[in-house]
């Protein structure tokens, strides 16, 4: 294996490069999902949000913004700047859980759900988002002193949640898929830049590989428990 400082700075232009490929693909799945219910709803004719969801829609926005900054700051080799807005982006991580939690437990009570899908046992899927992106940046947040061990966790919570995205995707292949197709479609992007990352590197990172045990095993963790009595009861009390 060749470790001379070329073969360094080739392997971390490369680096560079998975990282802002990524949040540039994060950001355009983002607006595609939601351009004709948010971006774009004057072109659409969408109905009103309501004052919760503008203000999610605003602080998600703002979550896939600053992941793009962030990679650029890295890319720049501004990391004096990219650590002191990361304890911006930490509050913000913060925010992003309490909103998007809100949200969904504000569908559910008014009975939205993708059709055929109980508004309880749909609760499940948000939630579930908001606790696995929680877990996810809390450990990029304890390893922020661990530059290859705080990128992977920060890319795997950024790309945890496009699912909401992809599920807006005006595509019949997504819509008709479901859930299932949503979180393969999310799956599928992290596993695309564990393919990429590991054959850089020439093995799988163990971030990479608890990372994703840990969505894949929330997402059927989430299809079981959602349809039990404990859940349809904890759910409800959410929503009284």
């Amino acid at each position: 294996m060749d470790v001379s400082p070329k073969s360094g700075m080739s392997r971390a232009r490369l680096d560079r490069g998975l990282y802002t490929w990524a949040a540039l693909i994060a950001v355009l799945v983002v607006f595609a999902g939601f351009a004709r219910s948010y971006y774009l709803k004057g072109v659409f004719g969408a109905p009103a949000l309501s004052p919760l969801l503008h203000i999610h829609g605003l602080v998600m926005s703002a979550w896939f913004i600053l992941f793009v900054v962030q990679v650029w700051l890295v890319e720049a080799r501004q990391v004096a700047a990219h650590r002191r807005l990361g304890y911006a982006g930490a509050a913000l991580a913060v925010v992003v859980v309490a909103v998007g939690a809100l949200a969904g437990i504000t569908a559910a009570s008014l009975g939205r759900s993708p059709p055929g899908v109980p508004p309880l046992s749909f609760l499940a899927v948000p939630l579930g988002d908001m606790t696995v992106f929680a877990i996810l940046i809390g450990l990029g947040v304890a390893y922020r002193k661990r530059g290859d061990v705080h990128k992977r966790w920060m890319l795997l919570a950024s790309l945890s949640m496009l699912t909401a995205a992809y599920a807006r995707i005006p595509l019949e292949f997504i819509g008709r898929g479901g859930l299932p197709m949503f979180f393969a479609l999310t799956d599928a992007t992290v596993i695309v830049c564990i393919l990429v990352d590991t054959w850089k590197h020439r093995r799988l990172h163990p971030v990479f590989g608890w990372g994703l045990a840990l969505m894949v095993g929330s997402q059927v963790f989430r299809f079981w428990f959602s349809g039990t009595e404990t859940w349809m009861q904890f759910a409800g009390w959410l929503t009284s």
